[in-house]
C-alpha cells in the first residue's frame, strides 16, 4: 500500500480509530479500577473521572461515525409513498438542517471552549484544564458536518445508494431467510 493510500486511509477512518482507542482504554481503565477496589481496597483517584472524559469523547466520536455510516436515527417511512425525487429531496433538506445546527453548535462551543471558559477550570482529580475536555463539542460536530455533506455529495452528485449498516442486515437477513425456503 502506498504512503498516500495508507494517510488517505487513516484520514478517512481517524474518528473510528480514535473511538475504538478510547473504548478500549476506559473498559481496561474500569476494569484495573474495579480490581483494585475488590482486591486491594484501593483504587486509582483519577480513573473514575478520566473514564467519563474518555467516554464522553467516545460517544461524540461515535456520532460522527453513525453519520459518516449514515446511521443515524430517522423517520423515514412516510417516504415509502413518494416518488425517489421527492425523497431524496426531503432527505437533503433535513442534512441541510442537521448542518445547520452542527454548525451553530461549532460557533457556540467554539466560543465557549477558547473565549468564555476560565483557564482556571480544572478537573477534580487530573487537575488538567477542562478546556481539553470540551473540545471534543466543536471538533465533533465540525467532522459531523464534513460527513454529513460528503454523504449528500456522494448521493446527490455521484449517485450512490447509501444504506445504514442496519438496513443492510436487514436485507441480507431476509434474503437468506427466502433462500432457504
Amino acid at each position: 500500500m502506498s504512503l498516500k493510500k495508507f494517510i488517505l486511509k487513516l484520514l478517512g477512518n481517524i474518528e473510528e480509530y480514535l473511538a475504538e482507542a478510547l473504548l478500549a482504554c476506559f473498559v481496561v481503565l474500569l476494569f484495573v479500577q474495579i480490581l483494585l477496589r475488590q482486591f486491594f481496597q484501593y483504587s486509582l483517584p483519577w480513573g473514575e473521572e478520566l473514564a467519563t472524559y474518555m467516554f464522553v469523547w467516545f460517544a461524540y466520536l461515535g456520532a460522527t461515525v453513525a453519520a459518516k455510516m449514515s446511521a443515524h436515527n430517522r423517520v423515514t417511512f412516510q417516504f415509502n409513498f413518494t416518488p425517489p425525487i421527492v425523497r431524496k429531496v426531503c432527505m437533503a433538506l433535513a442534512d441541510l438542517l442537521w448542518v445547520c445546527f452542527n454548525l451553530y453548535f461549532v460557533y457556540l462551543s467554539y466560543d465557549f471552549v477558547f473565549n468564555r471558559m476560565n483557564l482556571f477550570w480544572k478537573s477534580q482529580t487530573l487537575g488538567l484544564p477542562m478546556k481539553y475536555f470540551y473540545v471534543i463539542l466543536p471538533i465533533a460536530f465540525t467532522l459531523m458536518s464534513i460527513r454529513i455533506l460528503w454523504n449528500n455529495y456522494l448521493t446527490l452528485v455521484k449517485g450512490v445508494n447509501l444504506v445504514d449498516p442496519e438496513t443492510e442486515e436487514i436485507e441480507k437477513l431476509k434474503h437468506s431467510a427466502t433462500a432457504q425456503q
